[in-house]
């Protein structure tokens, strides 16, 4: 038995990633079950395995007392100093109890404990290597789908696709390959278990750090991302390097680097911005395509009004406001939108300070007329 055991845990070894010694360790839990279920046993055992020469033994552990209780669990200090004068009470005493045919009932007895101890060591290392992944991106196929969720192959192991978190503007086949971002990986008794997304707002992300090249080396950085899953997303960019253009990179060569999420996402408009730390310019920005004349910033309530020509308001609200609350979204910071007619006639556009600016301008500029004619 010793070459057959031996071979077969370099198998497990290669194949499956488990060290010997979890094996080892396995194997020999599963033998002391053996032990005690077929020979009506529940003493303190140990077993010994000699890869060596393959054997296989059992040996009784009891504790050495003055007065006996219980012979399965203790010896008597007598009996103890027959084997070793030296033992003294309280030392623990290892006795052979190997029955004549334990290897055949152990093999037996055993492989079912050590298929799920490999089992366990197997999940084990899968959720090693998908927890690292969470807040990633991964390509997976698609297997089957139930009313609760869509099963994802991820190579060792099937995702979880939520409903919830499927976009609307798109169905999902079996063998359709798609990439999904990894929301969460559990420990459950079954095994690992992972929940991807397809509407995650981080699935974006990532994948403008797969197609931009400055994004991924740290060039131009990804502010913020709104988004609503299937229809239209905004995202912010910023970048510290003057001859860089941040939103060119990202949308690329006629378009090819936003193209290509585009079209992995099956049509969701994208909106790429230029981030800035001043909320009017960032708040104007988020607004984009519509055109901003004024944006009055609350710092208290961190809330802005925007002003747009009347022929832009719709353009600016979006379909269903969709455009100013992704806009709001992005930038944290709260949006009114209102059109120069009804700006104008609630006094609040233009601005007073602007223009008192522009007098005290032109009273300054006047002044250095008069010196220099003097």
């Amino acid at each position: 038995m010793s070459s057959e055991l031996m071979d077969a845990l370099v198998v497990l070894e290669k194949e499956k990633g488990i060290s010997r010694e979890v094996l080892i360790e396995a194997i020999e839990a599963a033998l002391v079950s053996a032990y005690k279920r077929n020979f009506n046993q529940a003493q303190n055992v140990r077993v010994d395995m000699n890869l060596e020469t393959g054997t296989m033994r059992v040996f009784a552990r009891k504790e050495v007392v003055d007065e006996v209780f219980d012979s399965r669990l203790e010896i008597s200090l007598d009996e103890a100093r027959s084997i070793n004068p030296s033992y003294e009470p309280g030392d623990m005493v290892e006795l052979e109890v190997t029955p004549k045919e334990f290897g055949r009932i152990a093999a037996q007895t055993a492989k079912q404990v050590v298929t799920q101890r490999v089992r366990e060591a197997e999940r084990g290392i899968i959720y090693s290597e998908f927890v690292d992944r969470e807040d990633d991106i991964m390509t997976g196929i698609v297997q089957r789908q139930d009313p609760r969720f869509i099963y994802v192959s991820l190579g060792k192991i099937e995702a979880l696709l939520p409903q919830s978190e499927q976009m609307s503007n798109e169905t999902y086949k079996p063998h359709d390959r798609i990439k999904v971002y990894l929301t969460k990986v559990e420990k459950t008794t079954k095994g690992p278990q992972i929940f991807v997304s397809r509407t995650h707002p981080g699935l974006l992300k990532r994948l403008f750090e797969i197609e931009v090249p400055e994004i991924y080396d740290g060039t131009v950085e990804i502010k913020s991302v709104a988004r609503e899953a299937g229809d239209r997303s905004k995202i912010s960019v910023a970048t510290d390097y003057d001859d860089i253009d941040p939103v060119g990179a990202c949308v690329g060569p006629k378009g090819s680097r936003v193209q290509a999420i585009v079209d992995e996402l099956k049509g969701e408009k994208i909106d790429i911005v230029e981030w800035s730390s001043d909320p009017v310019e960032f708040v104007a920005n988020a607004l984009s395509p519509s055109k901003v004349l004024d944006v009055i910033v609350d710092d208290e309530d961190k809330a802005t009004t925007v002003i747009v020509p009347d022929y832009q308001l719709s353009l600016a609200i979006g379909k269903r406001g969709q455009n100013a609350r992704l806009a709001a979204k992005l930038t944290g910071w709260k949006i009114d939108i209102k059109s120069e007619t009804d700006a104008r006639e609630s006094g609040i556009y233009p601005r007073e300070e602007v223009l008192d600016f522009e007098e005290e301008e032109l009273d300054e500029s006047f002044d250095l007329v008069d010196e220099e004619i003097e």
